[in-house]
């Protein structure tokens, strides 16, 4: 008991220190990298701490896995519905696999769309997360491993989240899909329809805010996604 409280004042404390290298990013007309990067850093932070917290209440008959990420649609007041046959999955942290919108035409277009972390760009199906980086596409469909996942949003909540092969899926505990949500991280799926790419993206429009919408790229239709931790599944 004495660890869980230590964890959850660690969390406390590195979640306020997000909060204010956020405040600071989004509070400059142009934020530094660098400030990009603390907040980046504060975040991760806060999510690794509350992920231990997590870990020490993992539930008889699951094992822990390296954190994977699933990109899910839904109404956030639900603690369960159809469609997952349109979530993905992250095996792996598609962030610091990423590549910065002012980099794209040296990192991506130059390279026939292959990302310096060995990940391929597809022009017509692409990603964005909060500060602005290109992501690689989770796995899809969710459904093609239905099963059992231990979810959390790197906040209070950790539960049982089963995804059946028909895309039906049901929260444990009564919780909701926003109380599995993380919030700083945003992400969004983009396809042109009017000669949109990620050079037609605006870098002031990043970082997004925790729980923000992710920002429109003239050009293209959007689509975001909640993002959920994944930190063990079913032994």
């Amino acid at each position: 008991m004495m660890l869980k409280g230590i964890v959850m004042i660690l969390s406390l404390a590195i979640a306020s220190s997000f909060l204010l290298e956020y405040s600071l990013a989004l509070s400059s007309e142009k934020p530094s990298a660098s400030l990009v990067r603390r907040a980046f850093l504060a975040s991760s932070l806060a999510a690794a701490t509350q992920f231990v917290y997590a870990q020490t209440n993992a539930p008889n008959g699951f094992r822990r896995i390296p954190t994977q990420f699933i990109a899910a649609l839904g109404d956030p007041n639900s603690s369960s519905g159809k469609g997952a046959q349109d979530w993905g999955i992250w095996p792996v942290d598609p962030g610091p696999r990423g590549v910065w919108l002012d980099q794209y035409k040296r990192e991506l277009g130059d390279t026939n769309g292959m990302a310096p972390a060995g990940w391929r760009f597809n022009p017509q199906d692409w990603w964005l997360e909060e500060h602005g980086l290109i992501m690689e596409s989770p796995q899809f469909p969710l459904t093609a491993q239905p099963g059992r996942y231990l979810v959390t949003g790197g906040r209070l909540v950790t539960t049982v989240l089963t995804v059946d092969a028909d895309g039906s899926w049901h929260l444990d505990d009564s919780a909701k899909l926003y109380d599995v949500t993380h919030l700083p991280c945003r992400s969004a799926r983009y396809h042109p329809v009017e000669g949109g790419s990620p050079l037609t993206a605006k870098k002031s429009d990043f970082p997004v805010r925790p729980g923000a919408e992710m920002p429109l790229v003239p050009g293209c239709s959007k689509q975001d996604y909640a993002v959920l931790f994944v930190i063990g599944v079913e032994a």
